[in-house]
Parts: structure tokens; C-alpha cells; sequence
């Protein structure tokens, strides 16, 4: 996907660098697939900030995207590829054989008019969702499921991808963004490609008023503050408050947390 460097008329423009809405069509969402976000601007019911840096922000519908692909042997035909401000990755907008819409997370190269399915005897195409024991090796994959029929939970947001590694009797072996090799039941499925806006990362918002138009308020350093108010504030000069850690001294930046008894660790393979 390409970006635009914009014309700097003003500050805020000097550095931006925004991406090219061209390749998404120009139409509305489908209204019946939409429902309302409420903002809770970081309180609870009774008014008390519980969540930091949370404010503001633009009004937001979320769509209702088909994470779980089960609509099998019946093909569905690409309406519009549209953006998603929940989203980091596009979405597609599929209209089935039988009239059903639905929204999906688009793959990168999808095309309005392309064909896409669903189900255990689809071929292994770009926007196809099928059980990942009937996907070739080496393919690369994503919106991936951890339990067959959970829905996708793992590489959804743009450009972050998984490969399948190796396949063996029950459970099928896949190279994750990060780099782990973890095992995962060959029933569960994938969707074939890399999700859309594969770029993402190389967007730059120009000016801080474009992260208080998506929700997010000024985060303080937590050595800019006062002994009080964080384990690493206080201090002469600039000398911070010893190793990093978070508000409640939990140490961070390099710490586990993960439990060692978790049950899901007989599926990760440790170097």
C-alpha cells in the first residue's frame, strides 16, 4: 500500500505521513451490520477514573466481523474493502450466494468482485478459511483459531502474520508474529493471506491532536512525577527512581509474568 507524504502548509503537517485511501471503496457501511460504541471515557458507573489516558475521541460505530468463518461451501462474492477505525487492518464486505453479508478482515490484495469460501474442501486461496490441517505448509495465514469453533484470536491486525511450519497427526505447528513456535489442534482454522494495510507501521500522525481524536489523552512519565504518585518519581535532576517498573512496583521490562503451571504451555516450544 503506498503512503502520502503531505504538504507541509502547517506544524502539525511538517512530519505527517498518512496513507493512501485509494485502494478502499468509497461507500458506507452496511447499516445493518453496525452497532454502537459507548465511550466510557476511562470511568465506571459511578464516575471514577479506573483506566489513565482514556478521553475524548471521535464518535465510533463498530461492524460486526465474522471472526469464526463458518459458513461452509458457500461462496461469497467481495463488495467493497472499507477502513474500520476499530481496526487496524481493512475490512471486506462479503455478500453470500444466499444474500447474507458479512464483514471479514480483509487479506492483503484482495479485490472487490474476488471469490472467497469457506470449509474443508475449498482450495488454500488468498481470503479462503479452512481447518489448517488441510493447509500446505509454509503458507502464511492468519486470523487463527486456538479451540476449533472459538473464532480467530491470534495475527489479526494489519500486516501481522503467522507461517505454518510442519503438520503432524493431530496438531499442526505455526511460526507466530513474534517468532514462537507454538502447537495448535489441526481441526481449528486460518484464513489464508496477510491481513491488509500491511504498512501501518510506517504511519506517522504529524501532530499529538490526532491521538486525542482516537480516545487517547497525554500518558505522563512515571519519572516525571512525585514520589507519591509513582515508584519511580522523585529524584534531583533528571535521576530516575531506580529499576523500571510499573505504578503498583510490579518490575517491568524484562520480568515474566506468565504462570509456570499455565495449561497452555505443553503447546509452546521452547527453544
Amino acid at each position: 500500500m503506498n503512503f502520502l507524504k503531505v504538504r507541509a502548509l502547517t506544524p502539525g503537517q511538517r512530519f505527517k505521513v498518512k496513507r493512501d485511501f485509494s485502494v478502499l471503496t468509497n461507500v458506507k457501511p452496511e447499516k445493518s451490520l453496525l452497532k454502537k460504541k459507548t465511550a466510557t471515557g476511562g470511568r465506571n458507573n459511578a464516575g471514577k477514573m479506573t483506566m489513565r489516558y482514556i478521553g475524548s475521541g471521535c464518535k465510533q460505530k463498530l461492524r460486526e466481523i465474522d471472526f469464526k468463518r463458518q459458513k461452509d461451501n458457500i461462496e461469497a462474492v467481495v463488495k467493497s474493502i472499507e477502513y474500520d477505525p476499530t481496526h487496524t487492518a481493512f475490512v471486506a464486505l462479503v455478500c453470500y450466494s444466499d444474500g447474507e453479508k458479512r464483514y471479514i478482515l480483509a487479506p492483503d490484495n484482495l479485490k472487490v468482485g474476488d471469490k472467497i469460501a469457506s470449509g474443508n474442501n475449498v482450495l488454500p486461496e488468498i481470503g479462503c478459511c479452512l481447518q489448517m490441517k488441510k493447509i500446505p505448509t509454509g503458507t502464511f495465514i492468519y486470523n487463527i483459531e486456538l479451540n476449533p469453533g472459538g473464532g480467530g484470536k491470534i495475527a489479526r491486525s494489519a500486516g501481522c502474520c503467522a507461517q505454518l511450519v510442519s503438520k503432524d497427526k493431530d496438531l499442526v505447528t505455526v511460526k507466530l508474529p513474534s517468532g514462537q513456535t507454538r502447537n495448535i489442534p489441526g481441526d481449528c482454522r486460518a484464513t489464508i493471506g496477510i491481513p491488509s494495510n500491511i504498512n501501518h507501521s510506517n504511519e506517522m500522525l504529524g501532530k499529538a491532536g490526532i491521538n486525542r481524536l482516537k480516545g487517547i489523552r497525554p500518558r505522563v512519565r512515571g519519572v516525571a512525577m512525585n514520589p507519591v504518585d509513582h515508584p519511580m518519581g522523585g529524584g534531583e535532576g533528571k535521576a530516575s527512581g531506580g529499576h523500571p517498573r510499573s505504578r503498583n512496583g510490579k518490575p517491568a521490562k524484562g520480568l515474566k509474568t506468565r504462570k509456570s503451571n499455565k495449561y497452555s504451555n505443553k503447546y509452546i516450544n521452547v527453544k
